[in-house]
């Protein structure tokens, strides 16, 4: 592949950062693996392990997902059949003092663990570091630090063969010295060609140092590759970037001489030409070329900032930096390019080390089905792809903020780490799947992801790209053609669940049938067996049922058949023809003596008809379909429906009227669109039994209306607390009926689900959050 010319008109502003948005113990990966089965692809697995540093702050993302303390992972991962797993034997963690101080217990555990389980390990030293707090990538002495450290690890573990020294050297640089992310927080050329020089230096002298104990060990060197796109006026700026995202691989191999198109770029920045020709000197080409593929890492240039939204528009930049899946009509190469471009350009082995997408599960496995086809599509083709990286094994933590904060935002990950143990989601079933050569049979993946639909495009239609100079490689539009379609069934058309249901599957691309009462009658075996007859469908959602809490003082039976016999019914349906089926129940299951939150397996004891009829609709679901999904919720609000509290409250307070709630009643409040999301990852997860489902704090009602004033900038004064007993409700209440969960807390905080309420009531915003903004 020919190199185009470095424009010298190159702008020196810094593109903005790009979102992250992944066997036998002895085999060779520099000769072809024995297929398993058809293909000979491989999977592999890894997990989240920087370790980066933000001033004087260190983020672990070992000890956010409690991988530090849970050695049992390790059998966990052994179940998905991966043949190998990229894992952490830190610098900063094992021996941040120097070799002769090093903290060997957490790792020697660890990796005589994988070597009993026959996986084989991918030794990471420094994944997006900058090492101990004595040095940084601008300092001299990182790279024989590091080496030190690498030799260490291989006189300990000799039969260690694949080593990762340093992860994604390039992006780093980037985050950490042309970015201001990451430490030292340069912001410069020089000290991102600094960091780089040494990061890529640190390599050479750590595989020296490791095949001085073993000189059969291999360096499997990962980096984000990326790829930019741009119009025709910003071509030179795209020819920049595009050969430049090369630097590392072309330092390890001995390539960037005197005639290479980075030479003066790399000078230009102040390196010396004793620093880069010491690589021509040196080389050590990779055994294995790992390429992490992320969405969003597809970039589009374009000097018509006045066509994007302000956020879009980096202040003092020249020319707007977005992603290209959100632009380019032709859509994005992905895997299949990113791999075909380093083969054409290296011809070394090949392996995706990361394919991770964060967002709602069945995007994810798309993502990763994707990838896995490239693989083994390129493989058939002669390409010589060996593995893809099923990535992050246990999630990841606050790559939502480039990691310059930490919060609470999670991603799942093959893993959920949000309840007292991991739990699987659908990306081990899918993982196991093709890991065994089997035909993965999720119904989700007859769709393509949201990055090859229509309404990926965020700029609108005046935004005329067909005329850009987008470099592309054509694009196959990729998605499992051999899995049939089948909807899920939705009950309850008219209901604020029902419809919050089809909008969200509609915007995540799950076929759905949403039913009226005629058309799925769902007390009626008749009817339901008839319904599920005509659609086939893989999975039923029954939003239907009698939501009145005190008529159903005066119509038990009414409540009963609809929240009882119905369910009831479907499930017998269901179970016939083994389909998944989700349905709701409530915090009014509990009678509120209880001081501390109400979780899963605390016995229920209704006040009222429409707890009781909730109650046995619960136990009558499951004893007929034990697989089934039962959601506990509570008091929720959200964009798509006005008859609810929290709209109440705010129409009140926005004519300036006094709102009264009830002050002596404790309730966690829940976001439709959230516990929405929440149910589909579930059901595709193919999760069973009661969960609650609502957000992690308790709160009165009173309460709940004075923070949604807040919000939403109404005068908080205005709400005003009453006692339940002068409301006169014909219902008695429990006086708590807050909901927490022993299984895994899902939602996230309710001042951000009350802030995303209050900033996006258009329907349309509110989807976006979720399904098409995960990096």
């Amino acid at each position: 592949m020919g190199l185009s010319s470095l424009a010298r008109t190159r702008d020196d502003e810094p593109r903005a950062a790009l979102m992250m948005e992944n066997t036998d113990m002895r085999r060779d990966v520099t000769e072809p693996t024995t297929p398993s089965h058809e293909g000979g692809l491989e999977m592999w697995g890894g997990i989240e392990c920087t370790v980066n540093r933000v001033g004087d702050d260190f983020f672990h993302q070992l000890e956010a997902s409690g991988h530090t303390t849970r050695p049992d992972d390790l059998d966990l991962f052994a179940t998905l059949g991966i043949g190998a797993i990229r894992y952490p034997v830190l610098w900063e963690r094992t021996a941040p003092d120097g070799p002769a101080s090093a903290a060997w217990e957490w790792p020697d555990a660890r990796l005589e663990r994988l070597r009993a389980l026959g996986i084989r390990p991918i030794v990471g030293l420094v994944h997006h570091g900058s090492g101990p707090r004595h040095t940084s990538l601008v300092d001299p002495a990182f790279p024989e630090g590091l080496a030190a450290f690498a030799g260490a690890v291989a006189a300990r573990y000799p039969w260690v063969e694949d080593y990762t020294p340093v992860n994604e050297p390039l992006t780093t640089a980037r985050f950490s010295g042309l970015y201001g992310h990451w430490y030292p927080h340069g912001r410069d050329d020089r000290t991102f060609v600094q960091a780089l020089l040494t990061q890529c230096r640190a390599t050479v002298l750590a595989m020296r140092a490791i095949r001085e104990v073993n000189p059969a060990a291999r360096l499997v060197q990962t980096e984000d590759l990326g790829k930019i796109y741009s119009t025709p006026a910003m071509a030179y700026q795209a020819d920049f970037e595009n050969d430049r995202r090369w630097l590392s691989f072309d330092l390890l191999c001995g390539r960037l001489d005197r005639r290479h198109v980075m030479w003066g770029y790399l000078r230009d920045s102040k390196a010396t030409p004793q620093e880069i020709e010491w690589f021509v000197d040196n080389p050590c080409p990779p055994d294995m070329l790992g390429i992490n593929t992320y969405l969003t890492s597809e970039r589009f240039l374009d000097e018509r900032r006045e066509l994007y939204p302000p956020h879009e528009r980096q202040e003092g930049a020249k020319y707007v930096d977005v992603a290209a899946v959100h632009v380019l009509r032709a859509g994005i190469g992905g895997h299949r390019m990113l791999l075909d471009e380093a083969w054409e350009r290296y011809g070394l082995p090949l392996a995706v080390t990361e394919a991770h997408l964060g967002c709602t599960r069945e995007e994810q496995l798309r993502w990763l089905m994707e990838a896995w086809e490239a693989g083994r599509d390129l493989r058939v083709a002669g390409v010589d792809v060996r593995a893809v990286t099923a990535w992050s094994l246990l999630g990841a933590h606050n790559w939502n903020s480039l990691l310059t904060r930490w919060g609470d935002f999670y991603e799942p990950g093959i893993f959920d780490v949000r309840g007292p143990e991991p739990r699987p989601t659908a990306l081990a079933a899918l993982v196991r799947d093709l890991a065994a050569g089997r035909q993965p049979d999720l119904p989700v993946l007859a769709e393509p992801g949201w990055w090859r639909r229509p309404h990926r495009f965020f700029f609108g239609a005046e935004l005329d790209t067909s005329t850009a100079d987008t470099h592309a490689h054509a694009p196959r539009v990729i998605h499992a053609h051999f899995i049939p379609k089948r909807p899920i069934l939705i009950t309850g058309a008219t209901g604020t669940l029902g419809q919050a249901f089809a909008r969200l599957c509609e915007v995540r691309g799950l076929d759905y049938r949403l039913l009226t009462r005629q058309e799925l009658d769902i007390a009626d075996p008749a009817s339901a067996h008839a319904a599920l007859e005509r659609h086939h469908p893989w999975a039923v959602i029954n939003t239907a049922g009698y939501v009145r809490v005190d008529d159903a003082e005066r119509e038990p039976e009414r409540c009963f058949r609809e929240n009882s016999d119905g369910p009831a019914t479907l499930a017998k349906a269901c179970e016939r023809r083994g389909t998944q089926l989700l349905t709701f129940s409530s915090d009014l299951v509990f009678d509120g003596t209880k001081a501390a939150p109400y979780v899963e397996s605390d016995p229920v004891a209704p006040l009222n008809v429409y707890g009781r009829s909730k109650a046995a609709g619960e136990k009558r679901v499951l004893d007929s379909l034990p697989r089934a999904l039962v959601i506990r919720t509570s008091a929720f609000f959200g964009p798509w429906d006005v008859h609810n509290f929290v709209f109440a409250a705010l129409r009140a307070l926005a004519r300036g009227d006094m709102f009264v709630a009830a002050e002596d009643v404790t309730i966690t409040p829940t976001y439709v669109p959230d516990l929405v999301n929440a149910c589909l990852d579930l059901l595709i997860d193919e999760a069973s039994g009661i969960w609650h489902l609502a957000h992690p704090e308790r709160i009165t009602w009173a309460s709940l209306a004075r923070r949604a004033a807040t919000a939403a900038g109404y005068d908080p004064t205005l709400v005003r607390g009453a006692a339940t007993a002068a409301l006169r409700l014909a219902a008695p209440r429990p006086l708590n009926s807050a909901l927490a969960s022993e299984r895994g807390t899902l939602l996230p905080a309710l001042d951000e689900a009350l802030a995303r309420f209050a900033h996006t009531g258009r329907a349309d915003e509110a989807l976006a959050e979720r399904s098409v903004g995960g990096a």
